[in-house]
């Protein structure tokens, strides 16, 4: 069984940044595809933030396209997500997911509280 742990929120002033990290227990250098979703406040569903492939291909939702980048360390199998200039709107939970489904991967970690405000 797969187990994530996020960390690296906080809260931050509009336009401060942040570095998630997410660490899984085994390596991530097999597993196809990690990503990073956002709960917000008071919603159910996650949305996807940024994912990136095995052979690195990122792809991002258009409300974090240009201010977010991520990134996977196969030898720390950790990935990242740096946040720059962040918005009030970025507030919520995130949630690093770890997805093969050719291996039935489908892991999520307890996520980790980000708060833009001030």
């Amino acid at each position: 069984q797969v187990h994530l742990v996020e960390s690296g929120g906080g809260s931050v002033l509009p336009g401060g940044s942040l570095t998630l990290s997410c660490t899984v227990s085994e390596s991530i250098s097999t597993i196809y595809s990690m990503a990073w979703y956002r709960q917000a406040p008071g919603q159910r569903d996650r949305d996807l933030v940024a994912d990136i492939t095995n052979s690195g291909v990122a792809e991002y939702a258009d409300s974090v396209q240009g201010r977010f980048t991520i990134s996977r360390d196969n030898a720390k199998n950790t990935v990242f997500l740096q946040m720059n200039s962040l918005k009030r709107e970025d507030t919520g939970v995130y949630l690093c997911n770890a997805d093969d489904r050719y291996r039935g991967i489908d892991a999520w970690g307890q996520g980790t509280q980000v708060t833009v405000k001030g």
